[in-house]
């Protein structure tokens, strides 16, 4: 027997993609101060994966406590360069620096979904893109931040690859999926393992 299965997200992206593969859900948004969260895991000096994973986690437990018998999908993803976490830029001015310390060199996406059923973890993955970043002028960063503001100040690192941001690279090794901010195969591939989609 399946179980209702909830994504516990705000994020388009997920719900599209959910969607998309044709996985019946619903969505929840869990309220969790995520950069206060980052922030101290930082300050203890948690890796990248595990503040990605814990972040994840920490969204699943919140809906799952007030949605007993659903399988609830917590994400997130953080973006780490030269040993620091990027989080959304608060204006076009943080943009502009997030790119422009980018631009010329790798970064690493960690994507992290963790799943909950009657309040407890029954299955997690942390998946990695890494990620090459041309040389791009700072007239087209500027150009490039103010024509897309409204949507690349909800995506870590100020860019969206699913749109204009794809000019921006160069190369990426990894799936695409966690690019988006899910590890959707890993995923798709639990649920029907568990019978929760079809075979």
């Amino acid at each position: 027997m399946t179980v209702p299965i909830i994504l516990a997200s705000g994020s388009a992206i997920r719900h599209q993609m959910l969607r998309n593969a044709v996985v019946e859900h619903t969505v929840q948004v869990a309220r969790v101060d995520e950069e206060m969260i980052k922030q101290a895991l930082v300050a203890e000096g948690a890796p990248p994966r595990d503040i990605a994973d814990a972040l994840a986690e920490m969204k699943a437990a919140k809906i799952s406590e007030k949605n007993m018998g659903a399988l609830v999908i917590g994400c997130d993803q953080v973006l780490e360069h030269a040993g620091t976490l990027l989080s959304k830029p608060s204006c076009p001015d943080t943009a502009f620096e997030q790119l422009t310390n980018l631009r010329g060199d790798r970064h690493t996406l960690l994507s992290a979904a963790v799943l909950y059923e009657d309040g407890k973890p029954v299955w997690r993955h942390v998946g990695q893109v890494r990620l090459r970043m041309r040389d791009v002028s700072d007239a087209y960063l500027r150009d490039y931040i103010e024509r897309n503001w409204d949507s690349i100040q909800h995506a870590v690192g100020g860019y969206k690859l699913e749109e204009e941001g794809v000019r921006l690279f160069s190369r990426i090794d990894g799936d695409y999926f966690n690019v988006l901010g899910m590890p959707l195969l890993e995923i798709l591939n639990y649920l029907t393992l568990r019978g929760d989609i079809a075979q």
